[in-house]
């Protein structure tokens, strides 16, 4: 009886100290996984992940394979326009990879909604969305893998470069055909081509210098205000803070800026240009006096109001302001 007892509890020892069984057990599980993974992103490149999920197939090893997971509140009572504007070009992104020909269970994209995995905030520590993470495939998150969204923006080029930092994997940015620009351009290009044609027999105003003068205006002040890195960089257009709901129009860094901030400053160089032109026709122009004046006095009021609120936004995003100079 004594030895029976002896055989079981060295059968019971070798069965669960084996090395070679645990490792078999940990190359099932880690092969399930991956089949599962690819499994999900066969059916949508950006796996939809819960808490649960989450801890089994990112947190849980073993796991060979990186995952790239975006925190986002999507549902509609949250609204988080970045949000939806962020997830669509994360689907870009994740579109882009699955079917391109060098896919591979290498990288994996994600999604956690806040509605649907709170906990996985929670633990994360996290109160703010969107946010993009790089869980690595071996090792903890460093601070490198935390997306800087207010300062790259959230295009899917953008972040493809970050992903190709992070992993090594390049992933060549394909987008959806878009028609809507060449079908604009086509019906610019075709008012302009009538109204030419009905005006064939009076062409002055090609040669009106106020009609250059105000074109290349508008063209200066668009360029000026931000316009072409909002093309480039593809930032939100504000923030809103999830926590308090206050909405940030101005980005606090000289380092990035909101859609909606260009268009204030444009906003703003527009009225100190219309200052400076009305101060400019009440000093040449040989109109009524009394009307130059109103037009002195508006143009001044337009200067030093909107130049001020434009120091006030440099003041804001320039922490250093107004600089002092050290004279010796």
């Amino acid at each position: 009886m004594f030895g029976q007892l002896i055989t079981l509890l060295v059968v019971f020892f070798v069965c669960h100290h084996d090395p070679t069984a645990a490792q078999k057990k940990k190359e099932t599980l880690l092969s399930e996984k991956v089949t599962q993974m690819m499994e999900w992103a066969s059916k949508r490149s950006v796996i939809r992940m819960n808490g649960d999920k989450f801890r089994r197939f990112v947190k849980a090893p073993p796991r060979n394979y990186s995952v790239v997971i975006m925190f986002t509140a999507l549902q509609p009572q949250r609204q988080c326009g970045v949000c939806r504007q962020a997830d669509e070009e994360f689907q870009v992104l994740a579109n882009s990879w699955r079917y391109s020909s060098a896919f591979t269970n290498k990288v994996f994209f994600a999604l956690v909604d806040f509605d649907e995995g709170s906990d996985v905030f929670q633990m994360l520590n996290m109160n703010s969305a969107p946010t993009f993470l790089h869980f690595p495939s071996k090792g903890k998150p460093r601070r490198s893998d935390t997306y800087e969204l207010q300062v790259r923006g959230f295009g899917a080029e953008q972040l493809a470069r970050w992903v190709a930092d992070r992993t090594d994997v390049q992933i060549r940015v394909i987008r959806p055909p878009n028609y809507a620009g060449p079908l604009l351009l086509g019906f610019l290009l075709a008012v302009i081509g009538g109204l030419a044609y009905l005006r064939r027999h009076n062409l002055e105003f090609l040669f009106n210098k106020n009609v250059w003068a105000f074109s290349a205006l508008c063209f200066v002040l668009i360029m000026t205000s931000g316009q072409m890195w909002n093309h480039i960089r593809g930032p939100p257009y504000a923030h809103k803070n999830p926590s308090t709901g206050q909405v940030s129009y101005i980005h606090g860094s000289s380092q990035a800026q909101f859609v909606a901030e260009t268009h204030i400053v444009l906003l703003f160089n527009a009225a100190v240009t219309t200052g400076i032109v009305l101060l400019c026709e009440a000093a040449t122009s040989d109109i009524d006096i009394g009307k130059r004046k109103i037009m002195c006095v508006v143009g001044i009021g337009l200067v030093m109001l909107f130049f001020s609120c434009l120091l006030s936004i440099f003041r804001a995003k320039y922490h250093g302001y107004p600089y002092s100079f050290l004279i010796s």
